[in-house]
């Protein structure tokens, strides 16, 4: 099978984890006979600083001939100054609203090895398996222009969203939990905001269309608490834009280091972009000491959802896993009696895995 992939490294530790990450698909296409064809543009700081803008022109124009993208990270403290519509983040935004990118998906799903990392008890902790769908390109991110008035003492942001919009991300939410445990929680703040009254209109009526899942209805601040303290309680979630960018970096923790955590942002026709959930972190760029794990995760939801490559995709997750077994571990990682690797290490040690391994294990051996 040919897949064209286009490779956005972007900033500080980006390029690290999008080099280890585009190594490991190389390795896939090789043991399954695949051909994938990349190229790489410049996006965030990186674009504003050789392009004068976070997101050019030839990088909007290659993501839409593409079959799939994957991004490294964007931002740092270099661009903190500059005005809003010039922040490396801007470029991020608007790759996801250009490509029609509206479903979020994040799978927060505990490695046993690393439990004992959470800050959290283990006994909450195990167990846990959750999915959140975050409606990616409406909301108060992409209202109405923010603006201050009254010279400066008050400031105006607008959330808005279209019915459509809110169909279209719950039906992927339903569609997501009845392939999962057939259990969707809605989350919102329907006491408070019009927009969550809508919100928890459209869920009523579609879970007619669904009538095997499930739904509950829940407030954003019961649901931040209860992702605390029963994270296992939850299957799929699903809710806007700011809750959800919210509510999802709070259930990282559950799983002891935002670089085991992958992301998927896609829309109907399976046309994704793939990145890892942390951050740039300039101070440790160049140092090859990023984990590249969650990069490496994050093409395997490329493989499942864009390529619909099942089985490509669990030897991905089986070849983290077995290297996580095996006890070598990254510096944000701790492990007994572990081996701490390089970045470059680390990534080797999976396409070792992945070159090896004469069968396919089923990934949910993998898991706590």
């Amino acid at each position: 099978m040919n897949k064209h992939i286009v490779m956005l490294p972007g900033d500080g530790i980006g390029q690290e984890v999008s080099k280890a990450a585009k190594q490991v698909l190389e390795a896939v296409a090789e043991r399954y006979n695949h051909t994938f064809t990349f190229e790489t543009h410049e996006i965030g700081g990186a674009a504003i600083d050789s392009q004068g803008t976070p997101l050019p022109e030839d990088t909007v124009a290659a993501c839409k001939k593409s079959d799939a993208i994957l991004l490294g990270a964007v931002g740092g403290p270099k661009w903190d100054q500059l005005p809003g519509h010039m922040r490396p983040e801007k470029g991020l935004l608007g790759i996801r609203k250009k490509m029609g990118l509206f479903a979020n998906l994040r799978p927060i799903k505990g490695f046993k090895q690393l439990l004992h990392a959470s800050p959290l008890k283990p006994e909450v902790v195990e167990g846990s398996d959750l999915l959140i769908v975050r409606e990616l390109t409406g909301g108060l991110y992409f209202g109405e222009p923010s603006e201050r008035r009254n010279n400066g003492q008050e400031v105006v942001d607008t959330l808005a969203y279209t019915r459509s919009e809110i169909e279209r991300i719950v039906d992927q939410a339903f569609q997501s939990a009845m392939v999962r445990r057939k259990h969707l929680t809605s989350v919102d703040k329907a006491n408070v905001l019009e927009s969550s009254r809508m919100w928890r209109e459209v869920v009523e009526e579609k879970k007619h269309d669904y009538p095997e899942v499930t739904v509950d209805h829940m407030l954003v601040d019961a649901a931040a608490m209860k992702l605390i303290t029963n994270p296992a309680s939850f299957d799929v979630i699903v809710t806007e834009n700011m809750f959800g960018d919210i509510l999802s970096d709070e259930a990282s923790v559950l799983t002891g280091s935002l670089g085991m955590l992958p992301s998927a942002s896609i829309r109907s026709d399976g046309v994704g972009l793939y990145e890892p959930v942390h951050g740039s972190a300039p101070d440790i760029a160049g140092e090859n000491k990023a984990n590249p794990l969650a990069a490496i995760l994050s093409t395997a939801m490329m493989l499942r959802h864009s390529f619909q490559m099942e089985e490509e995709a669990d030897q991905v997750e089986t070849a983290v896993q077995e290297v996580l077994a095996a006890k070598f571990h990254t510096a944000d990682l701790s492990l007994e009696n572990g081996v701490k690797v390089t970045g470059s290490e680390m990534a080797a040690k999976v396409i070792e895995q992945i070159s090896s391994n004469d069968t396919t294990k089923n990934i949910m051996q993998c898991y706590a």
